[in-house]
């Protein structure tokens, strides 16, 4: 008898990741557009603030979700939930800094630096052609950096640390996922961000002005919220190697939704930058996927044993 791995459903998965392509590029405007008026560390706050403030009624009213928060592994929340808070404020200050599509592109070396770091956190082993992925991808990345006599560009700069911080995170992730479930890790994650904005909020409080501000914060929540959710449901029904290429739409999105609203030109080192960033993480993603299918059958084959009969 044999215990094969569940088949995945990549119509479903697809439908899931274009989901959260729409839902995050909804977050990113919104974050750009509060931060004509809002210091980024502002905009943090409100979104983990007022996520924690409907998270809370909802755990106390719904038994079930009541159940699912454990913390097993405390020393494991703290670290991810801190990773997440600092990423995610180098992400917005690079959001209301960047071009939209700029700073898209630079959030996609998380990949890459998961790769970089697999190793020392998770022990495994890199081999030469993905090495070279990782070299090519940081070469795109200096190629859209360009530094100048001046120095580094400071949002350019937040956006790859926001990306560092975010893979360390990820690679932190499988381990509380399988200790303590997606509703801890998510509750500690978005708790740890608030205490980690609180007290560096000097001289940064205000709140939004009008009702079509606050319009978009509720689409900042909804769009964080809803793209969380839908990248979960889509990784869990659909395949890697398929739903990854599409994830690069958001970037089609950004830079449309940049040009209509902001006036943003993307200029040819950030084209080629992005060509050389979107190819080697595509090229990591289809490693990974032919190693978990290795890893797969695998342990479908030593799932076989004789029959009884």
């Amino acid at each position: 008898m044999s215990v094969a791995s569940p088949e995945p459903n990549n119509a479903k998965g697809l439908a899931w990741i274009l989901c959260s392509i729409f839902a995050a590029s909804v977050m990113s405007v919104a974050v750009r557009e509060l931060s004509f008026t809002l210091d980024s560390r502002m905009i943090v706050l409100l979104r983990a603030g007022l996520t924690t403030a409907l998270l809370i009624p909802a755990l106390l009213l719904v038994p079930r979700l009541r159940r699912q928060l454990r913390f097993s592994r405390p020393g494991l929340h703290i670290l991810r939930g801190a990773l997440i808070g600092v990423s995610t404020h180098l992400g917005f200050y690079a959001l209301a800094h960047l071009p939209l599509a700029t700073a898209s592109v630079l959030f996609f070396t998380a990949p890459i630096f998961a790769t970089l770091l697999t190793g020392p956190i998770q022990g495994e082993r890199v081999g030469p052609r993905r090495w070279a992925a990782v070299c090519a991808g940081f070469a795109g990345a200096l190629i859209i950096l360009r530094p100048t006599a001046e120095g580094w560009d400071a949002g350019m700069l937040a956006a790859l640390g926001s990306s560092l911080l975010f893979a360390c995170a990820l690679l932190l992730s499988r381990r509380i996922a399988e200790a303590d479930g997606p509703t801890a890790a998510y509750t500690s994650s978005v708790v740890l961000t608030v205490l980690i904005t609180l007290p560096a909020m000097d001289g940064a409080w205000a709140l939004p002005e009008g009702w079509g501000r606050w319009a978009v914060v509720a689409a900042l929540l909804i769009g964080g919220t809803v793209r969380g959710y839908s990248d979960i449901e889509a990784y869990r029904h659909g395949e890697a190697s398929i739903l990854g290429p599409i994830t690069y739409l958001r970037l089609v999105i950004l830079g449309y939704a940049g040009y209509v609203l902001y006036g943003e030109r993307i200029d040819a080192p950030t084209v080629a930058g992005a060509t050389i960033i979107i190819g080697a993480a595509l090229y990591i993603a289809r490693r990974e996927a032919l190693s978990a299918q290795k890893r797969r059958r695998a342990r479908n084959a030593a799932a076989i044993v004789p029959s009884s009969r």
